[in-house]
């Protein structure tokens, strides 16, 4: 996390950052503010550290390849789904699925997580059905409460706001002696929003076991970082509220998750919060309801393409023998078989029932509620949309 002196692994002078402005390789040069370590362990050439190489088994580096390749089979579904009409606004993940993963990876179940709207490759991963996530896009209400036993959120619309109920529920780990921990992540356009700072600021004054993962995409909408930032490294911030920082390599998965678990170990251990800065891109768009053409130039995009998750991840496992192109093909054709299922299934689920609209909001319905009520399903009648 934060040190004076960052190994030599983690901290390569002379190179440049990477930002917005000029896409470049991942910097891990130190942040001299706070001495902020800067971490990277397997780089878009698919090479690994060897000081800093976890030790997992083929299956385990399989699993997390799927898992990435699920996520991305998932997104690119959710986008035709919704070009067709028959999907709500979405939020794509396409080249955040090394962060994303990584920053579950550790979780056990009894720990929580608070997803941001670009989380489903992680909701996946903790137990949410693709058919239960395409509910949710869709804007069903039934599709926002977590599967039953998930310790799970349901994801914010509003930007920054699920940040603050995250840290309570670190709080109240602590007051109850619980032992686990929360992460809760946000983009960078969300670090603006006071709510992250009053989190942020809780969090340290109460030691809560909360990590904060900021996924600096390098745009908040169509803002550069550089137009709603003085600094593009926002891991400074947790510096501010004498929170441990760092900052990592985004599309690196073996450093998402090496962070995410020193993060929850200090968590689990008593010593308060973390914040990760994840520097990644976001390579689609915003929202379904986004044009990043307007905003961006397509040779920024085709930098960032090269420094892909998923490719680094490929080059990787072929090079220490894991998988081959066969094993590749075969993992996104499983993949995509496992989204279409979940489609199927969504496209056979029951259609929403206009006339629940009133029936969630009290216990004992009132009286002008009640009038509403009767006056609203007397329009859907004449307009022929009930029976009644």
């Amino acid at each position: 996390m934060a040190t004076e002196n960052p190994s030599p692994s983690t901290a390569n002078e002379g190179q440049e950052v990477a930002s917005s402005k000029t896409p470049s390789a991942m910097d891990t040069t130190p942040i001299q503010l706070g001495q902020i370590e800067v971490l990277q362990i397997l780089n878009e050439h698919g090479e690994v550290d060897e000081g800093l190489e976890p030790n997992y088994t083929n299956d385990e580096l399989i699993d997390m390849y799927t898992s990435m390749v699920r996520a991305r089979a998932f997104d690119k579904r959710m986008l035709t789904m919704q070009r067709q009409g028959r999907m709500g606004t979405f939020a794509p993940n396409l080249g955040q699925e090394a962060c994303i993963a990584g920053q579950v990876y550790p979780l056990l179940k009894e720990d929580w997580y608070a997803p941001s709207y670009r989380s489903f490759g992680a909701q996946i991963m903790r137990g949410w059905p693709m058919e239960h996530l395409m509910r949710l896009w869709a804007g069903f209400h039934d599709g926002f409460p977590p599967p039953q036993d998930v310790n799970d959120m349901p994801f914010s619309i509003v930007i920054g706001s699920h940040v603050l109920p995250a840290v309570g529920i670190g709080m109240g780990m602590t007051y109850k002696n619980d032992p686990n921990c929360v992460v809760v992540n946000y983009g960078d356009g969300a670090s603006s929003q006071g709510a992250v700072s009053e989190a942020l600021n809780f969090a340290a004054v109460y030691k809560a076991p909360v990590v904060f993962v900021c996924e600096n995409n390098g745009w908040a909408i169509s803002t550069p970082t550089e137009k709603q930032a003085s600094s593009e490294h926002f891991a400074k911030r947790g510096v501010a509220f004498d929170v441990p920082s760092i900052r990592v390599d985004g599309n690196d998965l073996f450093a998402m998750i090496k962070a995410t678990e020193e993060a929850t170990t200090r968590a689990r251990n008593g010593e308060g919060p973390t914040l990760i800065e994840a520097v990644t891109y976001r390579m689609s768009l915003h929202t379904t309801a986004d044009d990043p053409t307007v905003y961006r130039k397509d040779s920024e995009v085709e930098a960032w393409e090269k420094r892909c998750p998923l490719l680094r991840f490929e080059l990787y496992l072929k090079s220490k023998g894991v998988i081959e192109q066969h094993d590749i093909e075969a993992i996104a054709t499983a993949c995509d078989e496992e989204v279409i299922e979940a489609r199927d299934k969504f496209y056979e689920m029951d259609p929403a029932d206009p006339t629940e609209i009133f029936d969630f909001m009290h216990i004992e319905m009132t009286e002008e509620l009640k009038e509403q009520k009767d006056e609203y399903l007397k329009r859907l009648s004449n307009k022929g949309v009930t029976d009644e």
